[in-house]
């Protein structure tokens, strides 16, 4: 009977030999850099690298068209309310304009004119 034991022992630790065996194979075609996951994760990490560079830069420039943007806009805003200001005192006088007399006498604004010279 321990013959038996023995026997079922040595082959259980040839199958669990042959099973690491198999499975250090496969983790290392796995991990090859060339042709296995090890590069592709290689070239994935690299890629990371570069688009978290292009990133930055984005942002940066981002932040400095948002500035230009923000003065640009403060800008219209003055000219916006000196356009209200010219808009209202055209408004002014043109009622100013309406109220004055339409029809002018000729002769007393040129008596005027002439005697001034």
């Amino acid at each position: 009977m321990e013959l038996i034991a023995d026997i079922l022992l040595v082959a259980g630790s040839l199958g669990a030999g042959f099973y690491c065996y198999i499975l250090a194979r496969r983790l290392s075609r796995f991990n090859d850099l060339e042709n296995g996951m090890g590069g592709a994760v290689a070239v994935l990490s690299a890629q990371v690298d570069d688009l978290s560079k292009t990133l930055q830069q984005a942002q940066g420039t981002a932040g400095s068209s948002a500035k230009s943007l923000e003065q640009l806009t403060d800008r219209a805003e003055q000219v916006a309310k000196r356009l209200e200001l010219l808009v209202v005192s055209m408004h002014d006088l043109d009622v100013a304009a309406q109220k004055a007399p339409t029809e002018v006498d000729a002769p007393a604004v040129f008596a005027r004119h002439s005697g001034s010279h």
